[in-house]
């Protein structure tokens, strides 16, 4: 227990501060945990590594949780895993329980990150071995799950996925690199914006343009005259109906999505954004009442947020074990440990014991402290919504533009970026297309690509794809049975839609004759 002797007031001091900057980082669109991450990772120089670990860890956390804020006051997810939590908890903003919304997600939040926790530290070492066992023709089959979520998220399938197709197609701008499998060439590039375009759309700035800018547009169109007259948002009285009741009945969906996240976050390069989708689409596939995810649905926001707050523990497993990043901001942890002189990889844990139990402490401090700033203060924050819209809307466009143009430190076209798929996004709004499928396409449309690419070179040959491993054979299952409950699914909306209108038709046709009835009397 020699490393009890490191835990000084200075470094829980620390953790907590992490945290809270971390959340307010996640809290602004465009402010990632990533971003907050490299702004501090200097002075983990000077603050020495347990200290600085303790800084790191609790901005990585408190991140990765501010990020449901403004995804469910102003539908603008703050962290690239925030999306799915955009889908119920904008709609319940909208009637009044953004407060509740909120709370239910800190609550999956704090336990999906203590689940994880718990999970890199009993199991760390077995896990690692799994996870390495991960060819590329897992990693694809992987992706390839998560994108028949464009099918079941969508109300109708075809327009899903040809809005998924749409973002995948979008993905594939730029440089295939050599290094991935490719050619090296330009692709599905203009020539005047080729200069910029060698790494394709920046993602940051595509997620703040599609769910913010394309939001205001929409909003705007409806104007602020109506706003100003009191059809705001509304949070509702004292604790806006929330109750620890909402968990009753959803502790296996809670359970369930933080272990995706954590499974999903050591294969490294998958990312959030893969694991909370994940976890909604189980969700919605094995829910009683699916029907309402996507309309203001608590067991929506747990699977979200806790699948990808369970992330920052699974992400921690492959640094540690392999020293290989599994996210972008485990891949900025890197550079502390380097500031150091520590060499993370299969000998970190065994020659760094204490350095190990100092980093367990942090990420379990850093969730409590998180836990206590967003669930009591919760209020305060979720009263950005009362902001009258002539005021709210260019303070939020300000922070987009800034965010954007701070993201990769000064790049103007990621703000013409965020222009045009503001504009993209309130174009496909109007014309019925589905946002949703076609985010989720452009976020893992190039990562498919690649591994696909790289399991061809590899085994040279397609058969490989249903032949590789067990593993391979489950996860065909698992894709083989979301298409058909999606299809299943479709078909059970369209037939009671018919029935619906059948009776409303049936309903018109008897009143004509009741008045001939009374007429004749």
């Amino acid at each position: 227990m020699e490393f009890l002797s490191l835990l000084d007031i200075t470094f829980f001091l620390l953790a907590g501060l992490g945290a809270l900057v971390g959340i307010i980082f996640g809290a602004i669109p465009g402010m990632t945990a990533t971003m907050a991450v490299a702004v501090c990772l200097p002075l983990t120089y000077a603050l020495g590594l347990n200290h600085g670990l303790a800084l790191l860890l609790g901005l990585y956390v408190g991140g990765i949780s501010g990020g449901m804020v403004p995804a469910v006051l102003l539908n603008i997810p703050g962290t690239p895993s925030s999306i799915t939590t955009t889908f119920d908890g904008y709609p319940m903003a909208q009637k009044g329980e953004g407060e509740k919304a909120l709370r239910v997600s800190v609550i999956a939040s704090v336990v999906g990150g203590l689940i994880s926790a718990a999970v890199l530290f009993f199991f760390a070492p077995v896990l690692a071995d799994f996870s390495i066992k991960f060819s590329y023709v897992e990693k694809f089959l992987i992706i390839f799950l998560a994108l028949t979520v464009i099918a079941s998220l969508s109300s109708n399938m075809l327009v899903g996925i040809f809005s998924g197709v749409i973002g995948i197609w979008l993905s594939l701008v730029g440089v295939y690199s050599t290094s991935d499998g490719g050619n090296g060439k330009t692709r599905l590039m203009f020539d005047a914006m080729e200069p910029y375009l060698y790494e394709g759309f920046s993602l940051l700035p595509v997620l703040i343009g599609i769910f913010g800018i394309s939001t205001i547009l929409l909003e705007a169109e409806k104007g602020v005259k109506r706003d100003i007259a009191g059809e705001r948002v509304k949070l509702g009285k004292g604790n806006s109906g929330f109750s620890l009741s909402i968990f009753k009945g959803r502790m296996t969906n809670l359970v369930r999505s933080s272990f995706i996240g954590t499974f999903v976050g050591m294969l490294p390069g998958v990312g959030g954004s893969a694991a909370s989708v994940l976890a909604y689409t189980q969700e919605k596939n094995l829910s009683k009442d699916s029907s309402q995810m996507g309309k203001g649905a608590p067991q929506g926001l747990i699977a979200s947020e806790s699948a990808n707050n369970a992330l920052t523990g699974g992400a921690l497993i492959p640094l540690l074990s392999l020293g290989i990043p599994g996210d972008s901001t485990t891949a900025v942890l890197i550079g502390a440990f380097t500031l150091q002189g520590i060499q993370v990889g299969p000998l970190f844990i065994p020659e760094n014991v204490n350095t190990w139990y100092v980093m367990m402490t942090a990420l379990i401090f850093a969730n409590i402290v998180m836990f206590f700033l967003m669930f009591y203060a919760i209020k305060h924050i979720a009263k950005v919504v009362m902001v009258p819209k002539h005021l709210l809307f260019p303070i939020i466009v300000m922070m987009c533009v800034v965010g954007a143009y701070a993201i990769n430190y000064g790049i103007m076209f990621d703000v013409w970026t965020l222009l045009i798929f503001g504009v993209l996004g309130y174009v496909i709004q109007k014309v019925g297309l589905e946002v949703a499928p076609l985010i989720i396409g452009f976020i893992l449309g190039s990562q498919a690509e690649i591994y696909f690419v790289k399991s061809l070179e590899s085994f040279g040959t397609f058969s490989i794809f249903f032949t590789k491993s067990p593993i391979a054979m489950v996860l065909w299952a698992l894709i083989v049975a979301s298409v058909v409950f999606s299809i299943v699914v479709g078909m059970k909306t369209r037939a009671k839609q018919k029935m619906e209108l059948s009776q409303v038709a049936g309903s018109t046709q008897v009143k004509p004759g009741k008045d001939r009835d009374q007429n004749s009397r």
